[in-house]
């Protein structure tokens, strides 16, 4: 409820919002439990998250290719305080993911999980857990966590 000049309201106000292009698409893939990304045809990079030219080369990208959900640890942080400033019982280990078919100079922020602080390294093999496709919104989220590969294989 808002006031202006003693006279009171409620605004009902609607609104979409965006991601553009690349990372609509890069969304809905995820939703449906792919990590999407472009590839440049003049370098061959392949991008993601993606965008609709490459930087490098100033070509639009057109060509979508589904990558795999395994990557490895580029650098990583390990936070013992929440977004509120509270300190937190379980560390949170957030990481930059460089995906395995990608060869952008950008990775992935995200969460590791089933794993301890002291056990990650830079480099350290990864692959992405989705959540159950019920639970899919088409965001980043989509992806649970990513988790260490056991002896560089697929866990169970």
């Amino acid at each position: 409820m808002a006031e202006f000049h003693g006279v009171k309201s409620r605004w009902e106000i609607k609104y979409e919002w965006s991601g553009g292009i690349a990372i609509s698409r890069f969304m809905q893939g995820l939703k449906e439990g792919k990590i999407l990304g472009v590839k440049c045809p003049h370098c061959k990079r392949v991008l993601v998250p993606p965008r609709i030219f490459c930087e490098r080369c100033f070509i639009e990208l057109t060509e979508w290719v589904e990558l795999s959900p395994r990557g490895k640890i580029n650098t990583f942080s390990i936070a013992y305080i929440d977004t509120n400033a509270l300190p937190i019982s379980t560390p949170q280990i957030n990481a930059v993911i460089d995906l395995d078919d990608a060869r952008g100079i950008i990775g992935i922020f995200h969460i590791i999980g089933e794993a301890k602080p002291e056990e990650i390294y830079v480099g350290m093999p990864v692959e992405a857990v989705f959540r159950p496709a019920e639970e899919r919104t088409g965001s980043i989220l989509d992806i649970k966590y990513f988790r260490p590969l056991k002896e560089g294989k697929p866990n169970e």
